[in-house]
């Protein structure tokens, strides 16, 4: 695997009109620095082998950590759900710990998605819009326009793969979120694509545990619904899971890449 920092020129950064003008920046954040909503960027990477170019005849996975990890936990997960899929793991760019030495030798440190660990309502809405952005133009400067993508996200990480969609789904072939929440939508303009995401019948699994001790059963209910009026949603729930992948779960996920013509089935 191939980690990779990137220090990109910001000119081209597309902040647009994203600014407190706008209603897209919001209040300040009690839990880590920063208003909800202020623009970001990705600036660390993790490649499968060959640069993420060993497997160019499948889709590409995109993986998105959790609040508090990085771009090496869903980067080891891959080797379990679809170990001969290109995939790119992406770093969150707001800091919880920085990178160190760490108690072993390899600390990475801890990041997050939001400013903070499941924030909801507006607060959401103008962060979630915000996280789409920074990975979205990360895409647009990284990966062929012809490659297709498929968002792979645990926690706020799926969140933020769902998110893609209401952003810009004509980009992802699929997404795969686990343990996920959805924005409300209320603020206007932080879900542009939301008017027309259905006609396009994109295919989600989303899987979460019923012993969920992070995301209230309303939360994780609720994001059903949503998927289920919105895409072409798949649904796992597994009776002793809490907050958590599983094996079970990565056997009906890699099902659910096979029937869908994803990966290999290969495993």
């Amino acid at each position: 695997m191939e980690v990779m920092s990137e220090t990109e020129d910001r000119r081209d950064h597309d902040t647009g009109s994203h600014g407190a003008e706008d209603g897209l920046v919001g209040r300040e954040s009690s839990e880590i620095a920063g208003r909800y909503g202020e623009p970001a960027e990705v600036c660390h990477v993790q490649y499968s082998r060959g640069g993420g170019r060993a497997a160019l005849n499948r889709p590409m996975f995109l993986c998105l950590h959790g609040w508090g990890s990085n771009e090496a936990d869903l980067a080891d997960m891959m080797r379990y759900v679809a170990p001969y899929n290109d995939f790119v793991s992406l770093r969150a760019p707001l800091v919880l710990k920085a990178e160190g030495p760490g108690e072993f030798g390899s600390g990475i440190g801890a990041y997050s998605w939001f400013h903070a660990a499941v924030p909801t309502g507006e607060d959401l809405d103008r962060d979630i819009f915000a996280a789409a952005g920074a990975v979205d133009m990360w895409i647009r400067r990284h990966i062929e326009a012809e490659r297709p993508i498929v968002p792979i996200g645990f926690s706020q990480g799926a969140a933020l793969a769902i998110h893609l969609l209401r952003v810009h789904p004509e980009r992802y072939r699929a997404v795969v979120a686990l343990s996920g929440f959805v924005a409300p939508g209320v603020v206007p303009g932080t879900a542009p694509a939301d008017p027309h995401l259905a006609e396009l019948n994109v295919p989600v699994f989303f899987g979460y545990g019923n012993q969920d001790s992070v995301l209230p059963k309303y939360e994780l209910h609720g994001a059903v619904a949503w998927l289920e009026e919105n895409t072409w949603l798949t649904v796992k729930n597994y009776h002793s899971l809490d907050h958590a992948v599983s094996l079970e779960e990565f056997n009906d996920l890699s099902q659910w890449l096979l029937l869908n013509d994803i990966s290999s089935g290969v495993v």
